[in-house]
Parts: structure tokens; sequence; C-alpha cells
């Protein structure tokens, strides 16, 4: 196996999802950009891009922040809310990525497969840089005024996830199941 190659199961192997990040280290624009540029590059069925990405600013990110915090309020207390919040805003990079809608079911399906695809190819270019993420599909991005306040038309496209990025400030450690438990050979 070459060197390239290497490296790149080293890349999928170490990824992890970052819940905490260094709060006043942010990543520059350029590398974002550039990783969304990679990204792009994902499999999609008959080359339709059914992906569109959404870097957020201060001001959106704070909307959405109060979103959740009176969406928490309401569910699980203000104590709940509160330590969430103060989470949120510590977070440095926030992007959204859409997905196409389609009336044809068997369409949507293969769209969002690409999206998740390009959300995968998305965090692999972040940690090649040493960013971290976490994919969030969380209840306040199936909202309403989740849409509203990133100025998408939820007829046309649907959040496929909030990806939270920044630096780490720990790296979780996980395993995963051998081979043989996931792995059938058929004859």
């Amino acid at each position: 196996m070459n060197k390239q190659m290497t490296d790149l199961a080293e890349i999928i192997i170490s990824r992890r999802t970052i819940h905490d990040f260094i709060a006043d280290k942010f990543p520059d624009k350029k590398i974002i950009k550039d990783a969304i540029e990679t990204s792009r590059w994902a499999p999609n069925h008959h080359l339709t891009e059914p992906w569109h990405f959404y870097l957020l600013g201060k001001e959106t990110i704070s909307s959405l922040c109060e979103l959740n915090m009176g969406l928490l309020t309401e569910s699980k207390g203000i104590e709940v809310a509160e330590k969430k919040i103060k989470r949120w805003q510590s977070i440095p990079g926030w992007l959204v990525v859409t997905c196409e809608r389609s009336d044809d079911e068997l369409m949507f399906q293969e769209n969002y497969a690409a999206c998740c695809c390009v959300i995968q190819n998305l965090m692999l270019s972040l940690w090649e840089k040493g960013i971290g993420t976490k994919w969030s599909t969380g209840p306040v991005t199936r909202e309403d005024q989740f849409y509203d306040t990133i100025w998408v038309n939820k007829k046309l496209e649907s959040v496929v996830g909030l990806i939270w990025y920044g630096y780490p400030a720990e790296i979780p450690q996980t395993m995963r199941k051998p081979l043989q438990q996931v792995l059938t050979e058929l004859p």
C-alpha cells in the first residue's frame, strides 16, 4: 500500500466526533472553503450535486442558539437550556448542509445519501488539517424557524446536518466491532 493510501486510512480511523472545541481558536475561513471544495467530489447519482453549504456568521449562530434555548426551556427546563446555550455559544464554527428535495422518493434517497458522503468528505478534509467536527441532526434542525433563520425554503431543501467545527479541546477514544461481526461473505 502506498504512503498516500496509508495516510488516508489513518485519517479515516483517527477521526472522532468532537464535543468540546477550543472556544477562542478559529480555523481560517480559507481552510473551511477549501474543505468544502474538496468535499464536493463525493459520489452522486447522475451528477445531481444535490448539496448546498451554508457557512453561518455570528448573527445567525446567535439566533439559532436562542431558538434552541427556547425549545429546550420548554421541553427540559431553564437549567438544561442555559447549560446548552453556553456550550453552543463556545463553538467556533457552524456550517449547515442541505439536500435538494425531490418528489421522487428514490431520487431523494439517492440525493440524501450523496449529501451524507459530502459531509463525510468534509469532516475528513477538515480532520486532515487538525480541525474537528460534530455532525448534528438534533431536533432544532427540523424546526421551521431553523429553516427561516438560515434562509432556506423547506419545500426545496432539507437539512442533512448542522456541522460544528473547530480545533479540538480533547479527542475522544472509541472502538469498533471486530470485522467478523459486521462482514458476511456470501458464495
